[in-house]
């Protein structure tokens, strides 16, 4: 029998791979900033990157690159709109990086932080050039890579196949502001050593991305700089695909939650659970309208339960639906039923303890017809405005 199991070690749990951070003198105060991640045999690389249209440097180098074993990861600094410039910034690191360390095979580089600035390359390759590419410490890798974020986020499982052997998949991610799902705003960093062909990874990551970090929502904002790879060694010498899938699902749905519940000034996050839409993509349209919502936002900070913000949005993203058929509730609180207002002072009693919970679901069912989409999304409060209003000093 197949089994899930999570363990320790991140992108280091997987065999053949390490990783490490350490501080270039990007952020103050001596704090880590530059990452990186080395598979000691050359991996398949399957990648989603941004859909804005002024992608980044670092994604313009790597859209070229299907097989690599090192990814070079500086914060502080995203490389973006830096033109041509920024592109030969890349080649100049890593081909010193090569020339120091010549295991590395087409070296990949990721970067995040502010836009419009060239990168301090001198500070990035003296910090490089000390790397220990035997190092396994994935927390400190997982650190370096934080802009605003308050925690770092990591995980990874150990999947075992009916035959009994096994494989594993960790993974380190960032993200807390620029979240929007539209291939959600983040860096995530994916290792296995399962043997698994490029194009078997590609399509089911598309599949899980679609379900998990496109659902995901903090501000509304796409990043210049999204990024997901994943890197397969096949050092296990196994995979079961429909295994692989699930690993991979349960790994990007914690890390799309842990960034929405890490969105810069958010104290709560919440689940929109839509059901009875036309069809799916309906039921998405509807849970991405709610978690991008300004209004709701700020009614879920303010921990009101107001619903007519809801039905209100529901309205106004162009779907099928009717009050005749909707239903609201927050948690196992109904609030709205077919066209009937249940809201009394006893409902709203009972909906404000469970807005004032760290997370909870919003489930809305429109009874038109079976769609359905779950999205993630959190409150918006004051915090986001001082953060955002302070990034670049």
């Amino acid at each position: 029998m197949s089994s899930i199991k999570k363990i320790d070690g991140a992108v280091c749990a997987a065999k053949g791979f390490y990783a490490d951070g350490v501080s270039a003198g990007l952020k103050p105060n001596g704090a880590k900033d530059v990452a990186f991640i080395y598979s000691d045999t050359l991996c398949e690389v399957s990648a989603i990157f941004t859909t804005n249209k002024m992608s980044a440097a670092p994604i313009a180098h790597a859209r070229k690159i299907s097989q690599s074993n090192f990814v070079l990861i500086n914060s502080k600094n995203a490389n973006a709109m830096t033109g041509k410039e920024g592109v030969e910034d890349i080649h100049d690191i890593l081909n010193t990086l090569t020339h120091k360390h010549p295991t590395l095979t087409n070296p990949l580089m990721s970067s995040t932080g502010v836009i419009g600035v060239r990168l301090p390359k001198e500070k990035i390759i003296e910090a490089a050039l000390n790397f220990e590419l035997t190092c396994k410490d994935a927390k400190a890798a997982s650190e370096a890579i934080m802009t605003t974020d308050k925690f770092s986020k990591s995980i990874a499982y150990e999947l075992t196949c009916k035959d009994g052997n096994s494989f594993k998949i960790g993974a380190i991610a960032k993200g807390a502001g620029m979240i929007n799902p539209a291939m959600a705003t983040m860096l995530c960093f994916i290792t296995t050593d399962a043997k698994i062909s490029k194009e078997e990874m590609q399509t089911i990551l598309e599949h899980v991305n679609h379900k998990t970090f496109n659902a995901a929502s903090v501000d509304g904002d796409t990043s210049t700089n999204d990024t997901v790879f994943i890197l397969a060694n096949g050092q296990s010498n196994c995979v079961d695909l429909e295994l692989f899938e699930q690993g991979l699902e349960a790994i990007m749905e914690f890390l799309a939650k842990e960034m929405v519940r890490d969105g810069e000034g958010a104290t709560k996050l919440v689940t929109y659970e839509i059901s009875g839409a036309k069809d799916d993509k309906e039921a998405e349209i509807v849970a991405k309208s709610l978690s991008n919502s300004l209004l709701v936002k700020t009614a879920l900070y303010g921990e009101d339960p107001n619903w007519g913000r809801i039905a209100a949005s529901i309205g106004a993203s162009g779907v099928a639906c009717k009050e005749s058929t909707l239903s609201i509730s927050y948690d196992d609180v109904k609030l709205y039923e077919k066209g009937v207002n249940l809201f009394d002072d006893t409902v709203e009693l009972a909906a404000s303890k469970v807005m004032q919970q760290e997370s909870f679901s919003i489930y809305c069912d429109l009874g038109i017809g079976k769609g359905k989409f779950r999205a993630y999304g959190c409150d918006l409060g004051y915090d986001y405005v001082k953060i955002n209003a302070d990034y670049r000093t």
